[in-house]
């Protein structure tokens, strides 16, 4: 929900007023409120709402400070009770958050695992269903992926205004029935559907999760939770082949502002008072707030050079992935004329270094954000992807010319191997940086906007996979690939040098 920040100091936050989202090197995802480059870490707000109640508190002492009477509170309005309130999921224990968050991360890798799963399977599809197209034999695996990205253009934004919970619950129904359809098709077309349908209701692990992290945990904690959470997206593609099927979880989050309005209605009925609502609760009409909350992802798209370029990073390097994933099996088969069954454990190298990648980015990313004592600085979490970021292309090059020239199968593994630890710091250190700089109130909106972008790319680009590969060969193929790739590596660079002043520069209204 949007606040919009006082035009005086003695102008109260307005809900339908136009908020700016403005970051120096030291905010911490605080909305319309600019703090100078060295000020000491301070815990950051669980929400907007309790963000817009410390608003309005610094304008009731300017007021008074000028010797005007400060607005009185509104006693209708239900907030946390301090900063110690145990309903608040920043003061629950450490094995609960890590629990929730776990069974996030795992629902984003069961969703994942359908991705790619049916990848070695697509040739036998191909002789039962009658058809013989490389195109959609590719599109029976990245048609998930489409469902992914066109998820994002309405499923985060109805989190932030609905909460998280009714939108894993309904996503987790949604995501059975349609992976049960999948399952009973008779027909390549009624296939494709379902698999855009099924990746349509898994969206919303992927795109809410991060917001939920948001919700749960203080930046100085993100790093673990971040590295499991985006290691999904990844593993679950690499599992996929090797398992041969996926597993579909079930869930429910609760996020702040709904806990909230349990604890306004529980008080409507023991004070009898009507008027309770939670903070932030506005009484805005259900449309207006779901149009709004819709324009977001875009906004943050189109109007901030950091999500723009970390989308189109994300997005590249996962649609190589992507397309890496889709190719195995008939690189393998072709080329070291493995079985069908034998060349899903081609995506085994990729997975070990996806594990590596997770337990280094766990290990040092909040080691590092917190390396220089009191002062807070969000571009330190960027500070692993300058330096892993050519291990991507450079996995590339092995892979394709390796493939190209015969070399023994555990060569272009190692490759494969070498480009999993780039994929996943590359990833979370850009998911987690994002998540930082705007805060728990438009994780989820920021974050969208790069899964839009993702997601549409790991559906496409591996279209491109039979042409390129046909006309090039694996060597080049894959080389101009890791190609453009390296025009990426700057990226980071430029964004720990000058993220602090962009921030400035370009703030989002929301």
């Amino acid at each position: 929900m949007a606040k919009g920040q006082a035009e005086s100091d003695k102008t109260v936050c307005n809900h339908e007023a136009t908020t700016t989202v403005s970051f120096d090197a030291t905010a911490q995802g605080h909305i319309g409120h600019d703090k100078e480059p060295n000020t000491d870490k301070q815990e950051e707000t669980i929400s907007e709402d309790i963000h817009a109640a410390n608003m309005k508190t610094d304008a009731e002492k300017d007021a008074m400070e000028a010797g005007e009477v400060a607005p009185t509170p509104d006693p209708n309005i239900v907030d946390w009770s301090g900063p110690d309130d145990p309903e608040n999921p920043r003061n629950w224990s450490k094995a609960y958050k890590l629990t929730n968050i776990i069974v996030i991360s795992l629902s984003v890798l069961y969703t994942n695992l359908a991705t790619t799963m049916f990848a070695p399977g697509a040739a036998t599809m191909q002789r039962e269903f009658g058809f013989k197209s490389n195109t959609v034999e590719v599109l029976t695996i990245t048609m998930a992926s489409l469902g992914f990205a066109l998820g994002q253009l309405f499923i985060p934004p109805m989190s932030e205004v609905f909460g998280r919970m009714p939108i894993y619950r309904t996503s987790s129904i949604l995501y059975m029935g349609f992976t049960a359809g999948c399952a009973r098709s008779t027909d390549v077309a009624e296939f494709l559907v379902f698999r855009l349908l099924t990746g349509m209701a898994a969206a919303s692990y992927m795109s809410t999760g991060g917001g939920t992290v948001a919700d749960l945990l203080p930046k100085e904690e993100r790093g673990v939770a971040m590295a499991i959470f985006t290691a999904g997206p990844l593993f679950g593609p690499v599992l996929g082949p090797i398992v041969g099927g996926f597993v579909v979880e079930n869930l429910g989050w609760r996020c702040s502002i709904n806990i909230l309005k349990s604890k306004a209605a529980r008080l409507r009925k023991e004070t009898g008072n009507p008027n309770l609502r939670a903070s932030g609760d506005e009484q805005t009409p259900i449309k207006q707030l779901v149009l709004h909350a819709l324009t977001r992802p875009m906004k943050f798209l189109f109007t901030s050079p950091i999500v723009a370029l970390s989308s189109l990073y994300i997005a590249f390097n996962f649609g190589v992935t992507m397309l890496l994933f889709a190719t195995f099996p008939t690189v393998y088969e072709n080329t070291y004329q493995w079985s069908v069954s034998v060349s899903g454990l081609a995506y085994i190298g990729v997975g070990i270094g996806c594990a590596i990648g997770v337990i280094t980015f766990a290990k040092l990313s909040d080691r590092l954000l917190n390396a220089e004592g009191g002062n807070y600085h969000a571009e330190r979490r960027l500070i692993m992807m300058m330096f892993v970021s050519p291990m991507f292309p450079i996995g590339l090059f092995i892979y394709g010319w390796t493939t190209e020239y015969k070399v023994h199968w555990v060569v272009p593994i190692i490759g494969t191997a070498i480009c999993g630890p780039g994929a996943v710091i590359i990833n979370s250190s850009s998911q987690t940086y994002i998540i930082d700089i705007f805060g728990p109130q438009a994780a989820a909106s920021a974050l969208a906007a790069i899964t839009l972008l993702r997601n549409l790319t790991g559906a496409f680009l591996p279209l491109a996979a039979p042409t390129l590969y046909a006309n090039l060969g694996i060597g080049w193929g894959n080389s101009v690939l890791a190609f453009i790739t390296v025009g990426f590596i700057p990226v980071p660079i430029y964004f720990y040098l000058y993220g602090a002043s962009l921030r400035k520069r370009f703030p989002v209204e929301i």
